[in-house]
C-alpha cells in the first residue's frame, strides 16, 4: 500500500515535456515542459478562468437575455406597467366602495361621507383597525358611555321625526308657469313648467344628490334624496350644476332649464316628486 502511494507522489512529480514539431522538418516549434502537479494545477487554473470568463460575459452583456427564464428588457417594462395598472384598479375599487358606502348611507337616511371625514383604513375597506385592542382610562370610559347615551337619545328622537309630506317647506324648483299638471290616470305623474331657457333650478327640499347624469329620453337630470322618503327628480336641463353624491341645501341652484332629451319639445322643467316609492303631485306641497 506504501509502495503504491509512492509510485503516485512520485508519478506528479515526473516531468513531461509536450513538444510540437514540423512534420516535415522536424524542427521544434513549441515545447511545454512541467511535472504531473503543475499540469493538474494548471488544468484547475484554466477551468476556473473559463467559467469565470462565462459568467462574467453571461452578467454583463446582452447574452444574459438569451437564458431561458431570464426577463429581457420588455419583460421587464411590462411588469412594471401591470404593477401600476393594479394598483390604478385598487384605487379606482377603493373608490367604487367608498361611492356605494355613500348610496347605502343615502338610502338608508343617514349622511353621506366625504373623502375628507374618511380615514385610509376606512376606504381601503381595511377592517384591521376595528380589531386592534383599545384601553380607556375610568374617566373615558364615563365619557364613552355618556356619549352612547346621548346617540341612543338622538336615535330615538330621529326615529319620531315625521315621516310625511304634509306640513314641510318646500322651496318652487323654478319660477314659471305650469303646462302640464299631474294626472296619473293617463301615466303623467308628474308636472311640466314652462319657463326661459337657462333659468335656474333650484333643490325643493335640502338633501343628497343621488343622481346627475345624461339620458337620451330625458336629456341632462337630477335626482336628489331627501328626508322622510322623498325624492324629487328634475330633467330636461341644458346643464347640470351639481355632481352626484354632493349634499344641496333647499334653494341651492341645481341645473339650468332647457329642453334636452328626445322626449322634450319646449324649454320647459319635468318635475316628479316621490315619497315612499309612490309619486305625488307636487301642487298639493308647492306654490308655483
Amino acid at each position: 500500500m506504501a509502495r503504491i502511494k509512492k509510485e503516485k507522489r512520485n508519478r506528479l512529480r515526473t516531468k513531461f515535456r509536450f513538444a510540437i514539431f514540423n512534420d516535415t522538418s522536424h524542427e521544434e516549434i513549441f515545447v511545454l515542459r512541467a511535472n504531473g502537479l503543475m499540469m493538474l494545477v494548471s488544468i484547475a487554473m484554466a477551468v476556473i478562468l473559463l467559467i469565470g470568463s462565462v459568467t462574467l460575459l453571461i452578467s454583463f452583456t446582452p447574452l444574459r437575455e438569451f437564458i431561458p427564464g431570464y426577463p429581457n428588457a420588455q419583460t421587464r417594462r411590462a411588469i412594471v406597467q401591470n404593477a401600476l395598472k393594479a394598483d390604478s384598479l385598487e384605487q379606482a375599487i377603493k373608490v367604487w366602495d367608498f361611492h356605494l358606502n355613500n348610496i347605502q348611507r343615502i338610502v338608508s337616511g343617514e349622511e353621506p361621507l366625504t373623502p375628507g371625514n374618511l380615514d385610509a383604513g376606512l376606504l381601503a375597506g381595511d377592517s384591521t383597525a376595528n380589531e386592534l385592542p383599545v384601553t380607556y382610562s375610568g374617566r373615558d370610559s364615563l365619557l364613552r358611555e355618556e356619549v352612547i347615551r346621548q346617540e341612543q337619545l338622538a336615535m330615538n328622537s330621529s326615529n319620531r321625526k315625521i315621516e310625511q309630506i304634509e306640513g314641510l317647506h318646500f322651496f318652487p324648483p323654478v319660477k314659471g308657469v305650469i303646462s302640464e299638471r299631474y294626472n296619473a290616470a293617463i301615466n303623467h305623474p308628474f308636472v311640466d313648467i314652462a319657463a326661459p331657457e337657462n333659468s335656474p333650478v333650484s333643490a325643493v327640499l335640502d338633501g343628497t344628490v343621488v343622481f346627475a347624469a345624461w339620458t337620451e329620453e330625458t336629456g341632462y337630470t337630477i335626482q336628489i334624496q331627501h328626508d322622510n322618503d322623498i325624492i324629487s327628480i328634475y330633467k330636461h336641463n341644458s346643464k347640470i350644476l351639481k355632481k352626484s353624491g354632493e349634499r344641496v341645501k333647499a334653494g341651492t341652484a341645481i341645473a339650468l332649464l332647457g329642453s334636452t332629451g328626445t322626449l322634450s319639445s319646449g324649454n320647459h322643467l319635468h318635475f316628479e316628486l316621490w315619497h315612499k316609492g309612490v309619486p305625488v303631485d307636487p301642487e298639493k306641497y308647492i306654490k308655483f
